[in-house]
């Protein structure tokens, strides 16, 4: 699980850039890189002050020639991201300058870093816990503001100081337990069943919480999947060009223009919009528009969000009832465009059929309506739970399936308290939640999944 050596690896992204940076972490970094760089200052860099940059120049040993001219820091264990030794190598940012210290560096006497390798020695050198680990990966990975602020948070500690609190909890259910089988004969089993019914009841409200929390932070980490559906020519391509603010899809009067899908990502508000422009829905014979239109429905079972759109200039026709149909029991959003112009659709007739779906009344072509949309879509990501940057979110798959994972044996706890069977049976059951969230921190997970997890990471972090 933990491969003893010194490591290092670039640490910047390859290319062409102003500045590169080489790590070094282990108990040989000083000394590695005393061999290879020549300060202004420092005669000796093996004296060199931690956390102070020294300038100055890289040069092979072996041909005393300068390899490139730099700035170093020393960073002294344990104050450090890795709680070792590190050395940071600032460099001139480009392919061959970068590749060629790298190799002076492990030709020194490292080697080459393992992906996520920094963070991973991080966690089990008990700097950061296994939550926060991840949360550095979608520091580097996020994609909007909501994004970076929810994986700032979790790095900060957010929801492992949950974890923590209620696997003390958990820890004293397991004590009253233990202490209640010890003195069974002190017949306190009735006031020990209903302590732990009560403190059960408490963890299990707080992971229903949390769990519920986990869809806001897929659609945050992730992006919001939004199919646009209707007839042939309501809207549906002016829709997208309208919320992307660019002409990215053809719009024009002639029905079935867009034979295809046309997929673009968007930030709306500060969330990722993977929004899909598709086919419009309707019975034809041209065989084109047909695929098209089976893409329309395979993308429609995957979306998070549907945007149905109608045209207020035309009456309600069997196609737009088929897919009123079809969203029923779906996360949408409904827009009446053309409202520009002289109204043909029954509006009765639609709040009827639709119930309670949110409806936007929108004519694209005067720009009114598209602020309403963005709000909805807001709205309806948060649904008036969690609006601060410092809210816990879950946004980890593999965090959320470990909750559920405890959730259920925390009611199967709850089961055998509410039968009065025997403290042994419910102490069982308590014990697994105590595992499952222990996974979450890395305290009880196994090496394999560790292993697992870090090697999703970027090399250099």
């Amino acid at each position: 699980m933990y491969e003893e050596g010194t490591i290092a690896a670039i640490a910047t992204a390859q290319g062409e850039a102003g500045i590169g940076i080489i790590r070094i972490s282990g108990e040989k970094a000083l000394e590695i890189a005393t061999k290879i760089f020549r300060s202004e200052r420092e005669k000796n860099f093996n004296n060199a002050d931690p956390r102070k940059m020294y300038y100055g120049n890289i040069i092979n040993p072996e041909s005393n020639k300068i390899v490139d001219e730099v700035l170093v820091v020393y960073m002294k264990a344990p104050f450090t991201y890795t709680k070792e030794d590190v050395v940071e190598i600032n460099c001139h940012g480009g392919i061959v300058p970068i590749r060629r210290i790298l190799e002076l560096i492990l030709r020194h006497g490292a080697r080459a870093a393992e992906p996520g390798e920094f963070t991973k020695r991080a966690f089990l050198n008990g700097r950061i816990d296994l939550s926060q680990a991840e949360a550095v990966m979608d520091l580097v990975s996020a994609k909007t503001e909501k994004g970076f602020d929810i994986a700032m948070s979790q790095l900060e500690g957010t929801l492992s100081k949950e974890i923590k609190s209620m696997k003390g909890e958990v820890v004293d259910i397991l004590a009253h337990i233990e202490v209640s089988i010890d003195f069974a004969e002190e017949d306190i089993d009735k006031i020990a069943l209903n302590y732990l019914k009560n403190k059960c009841e408490s963890i299990e409200t707080k992971l229903k919480h949390l769990i519920k929390t986990a869809e806001t932070g897929k659609i945050i980490k992730e992006g919001i999947k939004t199919v646009i559906v209707g007839r042939p020519n309501v809207g549906k391509s002016s829709l997208m060009n309208a919320l992307l603010k660019e002409n990215r899809a053809i719009v024009t009067e002639v029905p079935g223009t867009t034979r295809d899908a046309i997929e673009e990502q968007l930030i709306v508000r500060g969330f990722l919009l993977k929004i899909v422009d598709t086919a419009g829905i309707r019975e034809t014979e041209n065989i084109v528009e047909k695929i098209g239109i089976e893409r329309t429905k395979e993308l429609f079972n995957k979306a998070d969000l549907v945007i149905f759109m109608i045209d207020s200039s035309k009456k309600m026709s069997s196609d737009d009832i088929q897919i009123i149909e079809l969203i029923k029991n779906r996360k949408s959003l409904v827009i009446i465009n053309k409202t520009d112009l002289e109204p043909k659709i029954d509006y009765s007739m639609v709040k009827e059929l639709l119930g309670e779906k949110r409806i936007i009344k929108t004519s694209l072509k005067e720009d009114n309506g598209v602020e309403k949309i963005e709000e909805y879509i807001v709205d309806m990501i948060y649904k008036g739970e969690v609006k601060n940057k410092d809210d816990l979110v879950l946004t980890n798959v593999r965090h959320k399936n470990a909750l559920e994972r405890a959730l259920t044996s925390i009611g199967e706890a709850l089961e055998s308290i509410n039968k009065e069977m025997a403290l042994d049976f419910i102490e069982v059951d308590i014990r697994i939640v105590w595992e499952c969230l222990g996974e979450i921190t890395g305290e009880t997970i196994r090496e394999d999944v560790i292993d697992h997890i870090f090697s999703n990471f970027c090399v250099g972090k």
